[in-house]
């Protein structure tokens, strides 16, 4: 997964923002579970990565709700 910047996400349509979320959510589950048995992950950075995409992205998804421009 590429790093995902705020200028991207403001990019994208809000279906597909939402959709790009719904993949981080389930990525996000997949590597917990991995852990959880103890598998481990290859990329122990990748955690820290795909929590920050997902609040960036529920950021900006908040920050269009407000009305807020940056």
């Amino acid at each position: 997964m590429a790093r995902l910047t705020a200028k991207d996400i403001r990019k994208l349509t809000s279906t597909e923002r939402q959709k790009k979320l719904d993949e981080l959510y389930n990525e996000m589950s997949r590597i917990r579970i991995e852990s959880a048995t103890g598998g481990g992950t290859e990329n122990p950075y990748k955690i820290r990565s795909v929590k920050r995409a997902i609040a960036r992205i529920l950021t900006i998804q908040h920050q269009e709700e407000l009305g807020v421009s940056e």
